[in-house]
């Protein structure tokens, strides 16, 4: 017998894309917000996921209010500003390489 937890986290599973996770959660969202940071937004939201007490229960309620807080992170901010990844984080200056430098 399947308990409720174990159809969660398997319907939490089939899901591949920002959209389909926003959808399943029934969070109204821009597609256009979506398709500019939908990488970022999972991001955000496999970060804000992360810490919560390990070990801990999955809870659709808790689940969708981390996602909903991961989409509005970038309702009025970009990429770039909220340096979810870490190529955003390390470009703060330490990879740019002029294009004098290259020329000779």
């Amino acid at each position: 017998m399947e308990c409720e937890a174990d159809t969660f986290e398997d319907d939490l599973s089939d899901l591949s894309s920002a959209e389909d996770f926003l959808d399943y959660f029934g969070i109204e969202f821009e597609p256009r917000v979506v398709q500019v940071n939908r990488l970022h937004i999972l991001q955000r939201y496999h970060d804000y996921l992360a810490k919560q007490e390990a070990g801990k229960t999955p809870e659709y309620a808790a689940y969708r209010a981390w996602l909903k807080r991961a989409y509005e992170d970038f309702l009025d901010s970009s990429a770039q500003q909220e340096k979810v990844l870490a190529i955003f984080r390390k470009a703060d200056g330490t990879s740019f390489v002029p294009l004098s430098s290259l020329t000779g």
